[in-house]
């Protein structure tokens, strides 16, 4: 394939695309988020009392993922209960190439701004759906949450230990999930779009989003003949690898992976027993698996006479692949994602010094974009409303008074 031509300027790719971001909590923002630190300009809109995370401010600290989530928006606030309100939206979607939300279904058509009547005034729109189950199907109306679909997903079935009741997953991976695969929709509809000049309208399910993470439980689930895999704590979910589990270090935990047999040698020599790599029971990858009790004890017993980061200093200097079980604050200062500046620490208005992501996406000859502070309630209320839509000073403290915005 011949190659392009050269960049002469680091453009942001997204720059010139206008994002309408009627996101809500993680699914929807995060597609945003990308978006805008792609180089698009999001515009937040929210009620005016503020959309549902910004409100999490019953404990210290709750409130910081709104500021995560929406660096480099623009915000405004709108109500959409009033008809001047949803008029102001419709008129903001003439002017825009995306619209995003994840309402539950059928909530934007019951406020006059569904997909057909947007697309309508705007084919060239690209209408962005997030939810928890899709816009279709027997579980369509079902309320969605990350901790309901996680339980209808499978995850919590597999996550946990076999005589422990089932737990979620920490992170709140189906939002997350949900969430870049609507991204990708979006991206692969705008690239459609450039070819066809026409806009479409396009989902991402939280349900169906996740349902590729299972792939190693799937595997012994079918490989089993349809029994149900039990919970496998910190081992393989297939069982199908061993050492494949978290290990007791003198001074916390190392997790430990031995894919191939040679990562099983590099152990072996290091434990002091070199002939471990020859034995008819631990020698190939199905027969380690085969007497995973006898593998787990044996590589504890020789983990736990180390302290946990010489040992994974140890461990990689003979190739076997490891980590150690790691808390927050180490993982917010860590310098490999401060230096690639996946992470960025700035002064926000209301929160003071923080630390926040950028986009884990990243573009040869392309420079990453500034992160700006997320918005404050209504903060570009004028600039959108007077500049994007061309309304006058008194048109704008009308809608002020009134409570549109």
């Amino acid at each position: 394939m011949s190659e392009g031509p050269a960049r002469t300027t680091p453009t942001p790719a997204l720059e010139g695309v206008v994002v309408l971001d009627l996101g809500q909590i993680y699914n929807g923002p995060y597609a945003t988020l990308l978006l805008a630190l792609g180089g698009a300009q999001v515009i937040k809109v929210e009620p005016r009392q503020g959309e549902n995370l910004r409100g999490r401010t019953q404990s210290a600290g709750a409130g910081a993922p709104f500021v995560m989530l929406n660096s480099n928006k623009r915000g405004i606030t709108l109500n959409l209960r009033e008809p001047r309100g949803v008029e102001l939206l419709l008129e903001l979607s003439d002017k825009a190439d995306v619209l995003v939300e994840n309402f539950r279904p059928g909530v934007t058509d019951r406020l006059g701004i569904g997909a057909d009547v947007v697309r309508a005034r705007n084919p060239r729109l690209i209408y962005a759906s997030g939810s928890g189950f899709g816009n279709s199907g027997p579980y369509r109306e079902f309320a969605a949450m990350d901790l309901t679909v996680q339980a209808m997903a499978g995850i919590m079935s597999i996550t946990g230990y076999p005589d422990q009741p089932p737990v979620k997953a920490g992170p709140a991976l189906c939002d997350f999930f949900g969430g870049i695969h609507l991204y990708g929709a979006i991206l692969t509809a705008l690239y459609d779009r450039e070819r066809t000049g026409e806009g479409r309208e396009v989902e991402a399910s939280m349900f169906e989003s996740v349902y590729a993470s299972l792939m190693s439980s799937l595997g012994l689930f079918f490989g089993s003949g349809g029994n149900v895999p039990m919970r496998t704590g910190n081992r393989h979910a297939g069982l199908a690898e061993a050492p494949y589990n978290v290990y007791p270090a003198s001074d916390g935990f190392v997790a430990i992976i031995c894919v191939s047999d040679s990562h099983w040698v590099g152990l072996a020599n290091l434990i002091g027993r070199p002939e471990l790599a020859e034995h008819p029971d631990y020698a190939t990858r199905r027969a380690r698996a085969e007497h995973m009790d006898e593998v787990d004890e044996l590589v504890g017993a020789f983990t736990s006479g180390h302290e946990r980061d010489p040992l994974c200093t140890l461990l990689r200097e003979n190739r076997v692949p490891c980590a150690p079980v790691r808390d927050l604050g180490e993982v917010v200062d860590d310098p490999h994602l401060r230096e690639r500046g996946m992470l960025q620490e700035i002064e926000h208005p209301e929160f003071g010094s923080i630390v926040v992501p950028h986009s884990p996406l990243r573009f040869s000859g392309e420079e990453r974009m500034p992160i700006e502070p997320s918005p404050g309630l209504g903060q570009h209320n004028e600039e959108i409303f007077c500049g994007l839509l061309g309304l006058d000073q008194d048109e704008f403290e009308e809608l002020r008074r009134t409570e549109v915005i």
